[in-house]
C-alpha cells in the first residue's frame, strides 16, 4: 500500500465544484493539485443535463450542462492539473490523510496539506418518503430517469406521474413529454414549488402539464409493475385529507422530492454538519471545523444554479491555496456568528472572522416559505444595517447578501450578524 504520496491540495469530486476549485487553486499559485473522481469522466451530474440554461452568469451565454462542464474540463487540461477517474475515496482523516482506491493502484494513501470537499449531492430515495403501496418496477428517481433517457438511451415509460416539484422533476416532466410520453401531472406536498420559477413556466406551463400543490401520493398499485397511483390533497399538517383522492393510471412514477449533500466522508472525518442543510458548517473561508478541510458546491448546501456552485468553489480553491501557503492562520480577532431567523432557514457561512475577509463577503441563504413584497434585513447585533425589498422570495431560489470588510471594521464590538425576513 502506497503511503508516501504527498499533495498540496486534494479535491474530492470532479464535478462542477471540484473543477472550479482546482482551477482557482492553480491560478492562486498552488500547482500540486490532485482531483479524485469516482465516475469514469469529469463533469459530474452536468454530463446528463443536456438542457440549456447553464452559464448565464459565469460565461455570459446559455450552455447545456455538458458544454458548461467542458469549459471547466478544458481549463483543467490547459493547466495540466492531474486527476484520477474511477477512483473512490474511502476515508479522510482529521489530519488530512486521504484513503482512496481504484482498479490500477489498489488502495493508497495521500497526505494532503489541504482538502476540498466537492462530492455533490444525491436524491432522496423512496424509502425516505414513506409512500404506502407495493414496490413494483417503474418507480425511479428523476435523476435516474434523466440518466436513462439522456445517456443510456432508454425510455422509462409512457404514462408518467411526477411526485415532487424539484428542478430535476420539472425538467424531466418536459423531457419525457418531448420523448413522446404523457405526463399526467406533477404533485407537490408543499403549498409551493421546490423548483425555479423559470422551470415551472418552461417545463410545465409551456407543455400544459398541471402542477398540483399540497398533494401527495397515498397509494401505488401494481405488484410486478406499477399500474396506477392515487394522489390526495394534504392539509396544513401535511397529512392526506379523506375524500380528496384521485386515481391516475400510469406505468412510471418519478420522484423529485429533494436532494441530500453527500457527506458520509465528511461525517467520518469529524466534520460538523448543519441539521438544516445536512452540509458542513463553514466559516467565511468555507473552511469546516477540521483545520485545512474546505467544502463547496452541493456537498455544502444545495444550489439552484451551477454558476453559483462555480463561484463558491472558486472561493474554496482560493482559500485552500492561501491555507497551503500559510496565509490562513488561527484567527487573531473576533469570531462572529451568523444567525438565520424569521423565515431564513440557514446561512452559509455560519461564522465570520473579520480579519480574514478580503473586501467583501457573500452570505447565501434560503427561506422556508413564499414571501411577497417582503424585506431581507441584516442586523449587526441590534442595529439594522441592510433592509432590501424583494417582490417575491421563495424556497426554490437561493438568495444572497453582500457584507463588506469595512462594515465589520466599523463595528469593533460586533458579536452576531442576523439575517431575517421582515414585512
Amino acid at each position: 500500500m502506497n503511503t508516501d504520496k504527498k499533495v498540496d491540495i486534494v479535491i474530492v469530486g470532479g464535478g462542477p465544484a471540484g473543477l472550479a476549485a482546482a482551477v482557482a487553486a492553480f491560478d492562486s499559485g498552488i500547482k500540486d493539485i490532485l482531483i479524485l473522481e469516482r465516475d469514469e469522466k469529469l463533469g459530474g451530474i452536468l454530463n446528463q443535463c443536456i438542457h440549456n440554461g447553464f452559464g448565464l452568469h459565469t460565461f455570459k451565454e446559455e450552455l447545456t450542462g455538458p458544454e458548461y462542464a467542458d469549459r471547466f474540463i478544458q481549463q483543467v487540461n490547459e493547466r495540466k492539473i492531474p486527476y484520477l477517474l474511477n477512483t473512490m475515496v474511502m476515508d479522510i482523516s482529521p489530519d488530512r490523510v486521504v484513503t482512496a482506491m481504484n482498479r490500477e493502484d489498489g488502495m493508497f494513501l495521500i497526505q494532503a496539506k489541504a482538502v476540498v470537499l466537492a462530492m455533490g449531492c444525491r436524491e432522496k430515495p423512496r424509502g425516505a418518503l414513506n409512500i404506502p403501496g407495493y414496490r413494483p418496477a417503474g418507480i425511479f428517481s428523476a435523476g435516474t430517469a434523466q440518466r436513462l433517457v439522456n445517456i443510456e438511451g432508454y425510455m422509462p415509460g409512457k404514462e408518467v406521474v411526477v411526485l415532487g416539484s424539484g428542478d430535476i422533476g420539472l425538467i424531466m416532466a418536459r423531457r419525457m413529454t418531448l420523448e413522446g410520453a404523457k405526463v399526467k401531472l406533477v404533485a407537490e406536498l408543499m403549498p409551493y414549488s421546490g423548483g425555479l420559477k423559470r422551470n415551472i413556466v418552461q417545463c410545465l406551463d409551456d407543455f400544459g402539464i398541471p402542477l398540483r400543490l399540497s398533494h401527495t401520493v397515498v397509494d401505488i398499485e401494481g405488484k410486478e409493475h406499477i399500474t396506477a397511483v392515487t394522489i390526495a390533497q394534504v392539509g396544513a399538517d401535511r397529512k392526506p385529507i379523506p375524500g380528496t383522492e384521485e386515481r391516475y393510471p400510469c406505468d412510471t412514477l418519478l420522484l423529485s422530492c429533494g436532494l441530500i449533500p453527500e457527506n458520509e466522508l465528511s461525517t467520518a472525518a469529524g466534520v460538523k454538519l448543519s441539521p438544516v442543510t445536512n452540509g458542513p458548517v463553514v466559516n467565511e473561508s468555507l473552511e469546516t471545523n477540521i483545520d485545512g478541510v474546505f467544502a463547496c458546491g452541493n456537498v455544502l448546501h444545495v444550489h439552484d444554479l451551477v454558476d453559483y456552485v462555480s463561484e463558491e468553489a472558486a472561493k474554496a480553491g482560493q482559500t485552500a491555496a492561501k491555507y497551503v501557503r500559510g496565509e490562513i492562520a488561527e484567527s487573531v480577532g473576533r469570531t462572529i456568528s451568523v444567525k438565520a431567523e424569521s423565515g431564513v432557514r440557514y446561512t452559509v457561512p455560519a461564522t465570520v472572522h473579520p480579519d480574514r475577509i478580503d473586501d467583501k463577503l457573500t452570505v447565501r441563504f434560503r427561506v422556508g416559505d413564499v414571501y411577497k413584497d417582503a424585506y431581507v434585513s441584516v442586523y449587526f447585533d441590534d442595529e439594522r444595517v441592510q433592509h432590501k425589498k424583494k417582490r417575491i422570495i421563495a424556497p426554490g431560489e437561493m438568495e444572497q447578501i453582500v457584507l463588506t470588510k469595512r462594515s465589520f471594521d466599523e463595528h469593533p464590538d460586533l458579536q452576531t450578524v442576523t439575517v431575517k425576513i421582515e414585512g
